[in-house]
């Protein structure tokens, strides 16, 4: 079958039918744009073509088994299943500003393994698809039109890494932005990563205007690689060289999500650490509270009183801070806590 975000094979499908190429057009504004679902889109097709251009085009890739309202903040978690019975999980995030933002997957678990993410336990199970990730916005966009809301920022947060994805990330990055399929603008797309340094010029030199966020976690190494496996790979002078190509490849700050975690990441001898390792390159901190996961019982969140200690020592010495609140946590939807079990149980099998 023909996906429906395939634009050239869209096309020909389209040329075959002699179908008016407005109509074609109309039915992906209805689809992608206003969120109507596929009935209200195949509305703008002839009634003699509907059933045949349905019978040939697939609009959806995954299957929705399941969503959890948080009753304290807004949040939805969305469970997807996929085609070879796999999960993946979507977050709706209604902050309390009134805009609505999506956390989207890319990978079904992740391979990167850090310490503090339950979705890194379960290891990498397989990418998904252009299809798989461009469908979790349209079902989420589907269900928030109901309620007069459509996502407005979209942050590849979700379960997986962005960058181990790359080709695939690229081409959603594509459909998202283009005028004549999502788009979405491309400041209003985040892009989050522990930290793959060649990637990451890629990625800003392809999309100059998505956002680009860094899970930094420690700007000391031996601390960070028992955070982040992955940091061994990649040691903290590399990636600097990359966030100061990204930065001046896009002219704008990157953000530095640093999770604060007790006595481990959060003393004076980390602040200092970071404060050296940032220098003059431009940047966003992000200070984010631990969300606990099963897998992690030693891991504590800092304090909040030290956080916000912690945060006004960095805005004293002239940083952009943000003192970041979790959302979604009553329903484990709250970062780092993505994972299913039925996926853990497959990949036992």
């Amino acid at each position: 079958m023909i996906d429906v975000h395939d634009g050239p094979r869209l096309d020909a499908l389209r040329s075959r039918l002699r179908l008016d190429p407005h109509r074609l057009k109309r039915l992906r504004v209805q689809l992608l744009k206003n969120h109507r679902g596929i009935e209200r889109a195949l509305d703008e097709l002839p009634s003699e073509l509907r059933a045949e251009f349905a019978a040939q085009v697939r609009f959806h890739h995954l299957e929705l088994v399941q969503h959890r309202d948080s009753e304290i903040d807004g949040a939805t978690k969305l469970v997807f299943r996929t085609d070879d019975d796999l999960r993946i999980e979507t977050v709706i995030l209604r902050a309390r500003t009134g805009r609505t933002a999506l956390c989207v997957s890319s990978q079904v678990g992740c391979g990167v393994g850090c310490d503090f993410c339950a979705t890194g336990r379960l290891g990498a199970r397989r990418n998904l698809t252009r299809g798989e990730v461009l469908d979790q916005v349209v079902q989420a966009n589907t269900r928030l039109a109901s309620e007069g809301r459509a996502v407005r920022n979209l942050v590849f947060m979700g379960m997986g890494e962005p960058l181990h994805n790359e080709a695939v990330l690229h081409e959603a990055l594509e459909s998202l932005t283009q005028t004549h399929c999502f788009d979405l603008a491309p400041a209003h797309i985040c892009v989050s990563t522990v930290g793959i340094p060649a990637a990451m010029v890629r990625l800003a030199q392809r999309f100059p205007r998505v956002r680009l966020a860094l899970s930094l976690h420690s700007a000391r190494q031996d601390v960070r690689s028992r955070l982040i496996p992955l940091a061994r790979h990649h040691d903290l002078d590399e990636l600097r060289s990359a966030v100061a190509e990204v930065t001046r490849v896009q002219g704008q700050p990157i953000m530095l999500e640093h999770l604060l975690l007790d006595g481990l990441n959060d003393g004076a001898e980390d602040l200092e650490a970071l404060v050296a390792w940032i220098g003059d390159l431009p940047v966003h901190i992000n200070l984010i509270p631990y969300n606990p996961i099963p897998d992690a019982p030693l891991l504590k969140s800092t304090p909040k009183p030290r956080r916000e200690a912690f945060a006004n020592e960095l805005k004293s010495r002239g940083f952009r801070v943000t003192l970041r609140y979790s959302l979604g946590a009553d329903v484990t939807a709250a970062c780092g806590q993505l994972v299913r079990d039925e996926n853990r149980r497959e990949a036992r099998r």
